[in-house]
């Protein structure tokens, strides 16, 4: 998931940095509002965090600014001004959600998630299963024969994609467009991610459903099912 910082507190921009892309997001910082106008609107980004107090144009400008270009980003207001009319105000110009600083970061990140959820349509009841696998696409919650496992949002990613083409293979290019759009970072940063998912949807069971396909991609597939190799294979 990609995310647009709009503040100019240098030495929070690094935390949100450090915290978030030790979890899979992709993000991109503006250090004042003009900045952040423009790359929102010639960007695409699953989500905006706006501070309000920002030099040459203020959260509101870059709120009416992004809405009226007829951009529905969602964006949650990060600011140290906790007054109600304050709040009041940047609904009003657009905001989808207010957080006050000082602020813990997993509160941030839960926000941002239920915020991105809504926007991508899974706020109506979908779910993926997969064996005994299952994704809530509306909570967020993934579990395995009934245990619930806590993944990182670009494993949670990762797996979307996957069960979504189950038991069709995917390929590398296509999982990495899912995390970062037309920019994939340096290394094979998709190897380390689909480790992570493998040892926690795979680890435990003697059943594995992810597969790797040399020189192709990744599969997820019930190949313990009667007739999934041939179908898997197109057989």
């Amino acid at each position: 998931m990609r995310v647009l910082v709009v503040e100019d507190n240098r030495n929070l921009v690094a935390n949100l940095f450090e915290y978030f892309e030790a979890r899979g997001y992709t993000l991109d910082a503006a250090p004042d509002g003009a900045t952040g106008l423009h790359l929102a609107v010639t960007q695409h980004y699953d989500a905006i965090v706006l501070d309000w107090m920002l030099p040459r144009l203020d959260g509101h400008g870059v709120l009416r600014g992004l809405r009226d270009a007829g951009n529905e980003v969602p964006v949650l207001m990060l600011t140290a001004r906790d007054e109600l009319p304050d709040k009041i105000a940047g609904f009003r110009a657009g905001a989808d959600d207010y957080l006050t600083k000082p602020f813990a970061l997993p509160e941030l990140e839960v926000r941002l998630e239920a915020l991105i959820a809504r926007a991508s349509g899974r706020g109506r009841s979908r779910v993926l299963q997969v064996a005994d696998l299952r994704y809530d696409l509306t909570t967020l919650e993934v579990s395995r024969a009934g245990r619930a496992l806590h993944l990182y949002p670009a494993c949670r990613k990762l797996l979307e994609v996957l069960m979504q083409s189950s038991p069709a293979a995917v390929t590398r290019e296509r999982l990495e467009h899912a995390l970062w759009g037309d920019s994939p970072p340096d290394g094979d940063m998709l190897r380390s991610h689909i480790y992570e998912l493998r040892r926690s949807v795979d680890g435990p069971y003697p059943n594995k459903l992810i597969q790797t396909l040399p020189r192709v991609g990744y599969r997820l597939a019930d190949l313990a099912a009667p007739g999934a190799v041939e179908a898997a294979h197109g057989g």
